[in-house]
This record gives C-alpha cells, sequence and structure tokens, in this order.
C-alpha cells in the first residue's frame, strides 16, 4: 500500500509556502440531538462544540505554517434565540476557539443573524475587520462600514477576502429600515409564497428568506480590490456563508444575486479558489475561468464518530486540500497564464 502523501511535500517536489485551517457550519446549541428542516438529517448540536475542539488540537499540531482558520459562517444555531441561550452559546464557543494559537477570521451566515441583529455582531467579537490589511495609497480598496467585508493578506502575494452574503437580506436588522425594505422586495418579487423560507415552485430557488445577496456597492469595492490584486500579480481566495457557484452548491443554497458576484470574479484573473459554508453536504466544482468553488461539509451534522474540517496546504501552482471525516481532500491546480505574444 502507498505511504499517505505527505502534503509538506507534494511528488513534484515543491516547497510549501504556507497553510490554513477552514471550518463551517458548527451551529453549536445545548440541545438533544434534533433534525433539520425536512426531517431527513441528524444534527448534533452539543457535540459540535468538540468537533471544534478536536480540529483546534490538529490546527496547534501544524507547527508555523499555518497562518489562520477561516470560520465560514453559523457558529451557533438559531435555536439559540429560543431558549434566549445566544450569548452564552456564542461565549463558550469562543473561548473554545480562544486554545487557537493562530488568528480566526469569522464569516456571518444566516444563523448569526437568527441570534443577533448586524448592530450587535459588529460590536462582538465575530468582527474581526480589525484583522484586515489596508492597500497604502489605495482609498477604493478600503471597505465601507455599512457591509461585513474586508480582505487580508497571509502571505506575500496571496490576498484573502471575506465577503458578506447578507448585506442585501432581511435577517438582523430593524424591519423599519430602508435596507430592510430593499431586501423585501427584492425577495417579494421573486418567491410568491407565504412561506417565505419555502422554495417550492420557485423558478429561482435561492430567493429565499435564510439566504441574502452581495449589495452593488460591496460588488464595486470587490471589483476594485481584484483589479489591484490582478495589477500586483497576487492570487485570491474569497470567502463566504453563501456559495456562488451552481455547479458546486445545492441551486437553494446559493446566494441572491450569485450571477453578478460571479460576474465580477470571472471579469479578473486573480482568484484562485471561493470557499463556502451553508450547504451542509459539501459540493465542489472548478468553473469555465479556473476558480475552485469549494463548499464545505457541516460540522453541524457530522457524525461523533466523524469530523468536518480542512487544513489548505498552498504551494506556488496549487492548494491541497487536506479534509478531515467528511471532508474529502482536493488538489487544486491553478489556472496556466496564457503565453503572451511580444
Amino acid at each position: 500500500m502507498a505511504d499517505e502523501q505527505n502534503p509538506q511535500r507534494p511528488p513534484d517536489g515543491s516547497e510549501q509556502l504556507f497553510s490554513f485551517g477552514v471550518i463551517a457550519d458548527i451551529q453549536y446549541a445545548d440541545l438533544e440531538d434534533g433534525y433539520n428542516f425536512h426531517r431527513s438529517r441528524r444534527r448534533y448540536y452539543r457535540h459540535s462544540l468538540l468537533h471544534l475542539q478536536g480540529a483546534i488540537e490538529d490546527w496547534n499540531n501544524k507547527g508555523d505554517a499555518l497562518c489562520c482558520v477561516l470560520q465560514l459562517g453559523d457558529i451557533i444555531d438559531g435555536y439559540n434565540a429560543k431558549y434566549k441561550a445566544s450569548e452564552k452559546s456564542l461565549e463558550l464557543v469562543m473561548d473554545t476557539f480562544k486554545m487557537l494559537k493562530v488568528p480566526v477570521h469569522h464569516t456571518w451566515g444566516n444563523h448569526e443573524f437568527y441570534n443577533f441583529s448586524r448592530d450587535y455582531l459588529t460590536n462582538s467579537k465575530l468582527n474581526t475587520k480589525f484583522l484586515q490589511d489596508q492597500i497604502e495609497h489605495h482609498p477604493e480598496t478600503i471597505p465601507s462600514e455599512d457591509y461585513y467585508a474586508y480582505h487580508f493578506v497571509p502571505f506575500p502575494k496571496f490576498r484573502f477576502i471575506l465577503l458578506d452574503a447578507y448585506d442585501l437580506s432581511v435577517l438582523g436588522i430593524d424591519p423599519e429600515s430602508p435596507k430592510y425594505q430593499q431586501g423585501m422586495k427584492i425577495l417579494r418579487e421573486h418567491n410568491s409564497n407565504e412561506e417565505l423560507n419555502s422554495p417550492q415552485g420557485l423558478s429561482e430557488p435561492q430567493f429565499v428568506q435564510y439566504n441574502g445577496g452581495f449589495s452593488q456597492e460591496q460588488l464595486h469595492w470587490l471589483n476594485e480590490v481584484l483589479t489591484f490584486s490582478d495589477t500586483n500579480q497576487e492570487k485570491v481566495v474569497i470567502v463566504s456563508h453563501l456559495p456562488i457557484y451552481p455547479e458546486a452548491s445545492d441551486s437553494v443554497c446559493l446566494a441572491w444575486n450569485y450571477t453578478d458576484a460571479l460576474a465580477v470574479i470571472w471579469s479578473h484573473k486573480c482568484v484562485v479558489c471561493f470557499f463556502a459554508g451553508h450547504t451542509h453536504d459539501g459540493g465542489y466544482s472548478e468553473d469555465p475561468f479556473g476558480v475552485h468553488h469549494v463548499n464545505l461539509e457541516g460540522v453541524i451534522e457530522t457524525a461523533p464518530d466523524s469530523q468536518a474540517f480542512g487544513t489548505v496546504h498552498v504551494y506556488p501552482d496549487k492548494m491541497m486540500l487536506k479534509g478531515r471525516g467528511r471532508i474529502p481532500d482536493r488538489i487544486m491546480n491553478y489556472k496556466k497564464e496564457e503565453a503572451s505574444h511580444s
């Protein structure tokens, strides 16, 4: 039997540059096991915290190469709000993350907004915008305070961008606000169901209340950052709670205006990978422009005897996802630069 491939040294002998951890949909709650909305999947509310602890122990043993962890949203379950346990559960999970030896970047998903208002999240430990990098002399790459998005550089010539997939949404905001009215208008235009969380009969099933979208303001900002990265010959990893590529996701889990996000990304050559959560089932596809779309399997639906996290090892020519438990290994080669004709 062949030895397990050493992620530090792939067959072509190239050296690892750095690595980072990925985990999604922890959805912790101090509750007995339950089921998803359709009662087709078991959910392990309490055990998700033990899965997180196991992931952190593994990451802490990775040594100096690990630069950070990306937490892809839904850190605690919406049930916490029902039992008035939101703050207590969040504190428990955040205390667990304190054991991690590297920074964690938090993305916001629908379950964050079931538990907390956007204002609360902005002033909470789930706001990791303080970890952002600023590009000198390029004010157009500074994100607005109107959405929760930022970028940072974990290693020279690599830029990571966290997007706010609930920038357009009806979750976590005052129903009297213009932003809520805008979100509800979009939702009602595409979803005629009385139950707005139901995709029944919809030609565009992503238009449900538990999803959201990206404002034009945020997409314009993304375009500016990617323009800088193109010019600076950087490779870019994008992170979002909601996926944007239909081939890698159940259509009911996509961001409302995923096509707008794809249009921006596809107009640049720098993006190599897009990580998302939300689907719980996971998914993967490389799009026609060479962007690898990775949807992580959710911790919440992971049995106690398994796991659901990964470590991505970054090389000059590829990224290698080493998955644990439900998450499969993947080799993601960067698209080859077309030879320039002088």
